[in-house]
């Protein structure tokens, strides 16, 4: 995903490029510093088969979430080859989740002079569903880019938001 070819949605403020959604971030979290803020970057994926097509419906999400007060979230959705096996979908999500979050942080830090907040990549495994035997390597691999891992139930970014999309 390069940042300039990639457009993100908004519910309130429609497509945005990557630079615009760190500028929003930016403003959202100095319009009230008193705050603690909750970055999260999350990814989500679903097969769709139609029309003699199969493809990858894969919607990574950013959300800026104020602690006890709401947030924002903006996404983009991208179609892919369809993936051969769940092991392949789910690293594709922490894939696209962390390549997000390396383009956003350095946006982000020209922005915010050291203002607080804390930067969670939220992926789409748990420990009820078949995707348990993942969690280690695909919290490991989120851990070992420096950034925080957080899964079901507490990954709401990809489970939830993003999920609302694909």
């Amino acid at each position: 995903m390069k940042k300039k070819d990639v457009f993100f949605n908004n519910p309130s403020l429609g497509k945005q490029d990557l630079e615009q959604v760190s500028l929003e971030v930016a403003n959202f979290i100095k319009s009230d510093p008193q705050y603690f803020y909750h970055l999260v970057v999350g990814t989500d994926s679903q097969d769709h088969t139609g029309n003699g097509s199969s493809f990858l419906n894969l919607v990574s999400a950013i959300v800026i979430y104020r602690e006890g007060r709401g947030g924002r979230y903006f996404w983009h959705k991208e179609k892919l080859p369809v993936s051969r096996s769940l092991r392949e979908k789910i690293y594709q999500e922490t894939l696209a989740s962390l390549d997000l979050a390396q383009q956003l942080l350095p946006l982000l830090r020209q922005k915010l002079n050291g203002d607080e907040y804390d930067l969670e990549i939220h992926i789409d495994v748990g420990n009820a569903g078949p995707t348990r035997e993942m969690i280690k390597e695909v919290v490991a691999m989120v851990g070992g880019n420096g950034f925080k891992a957080k899964t079901k139930p507490s990954s709401y970014g990809a489970s939830s938001v993003a999920d609302k999309y694909t």
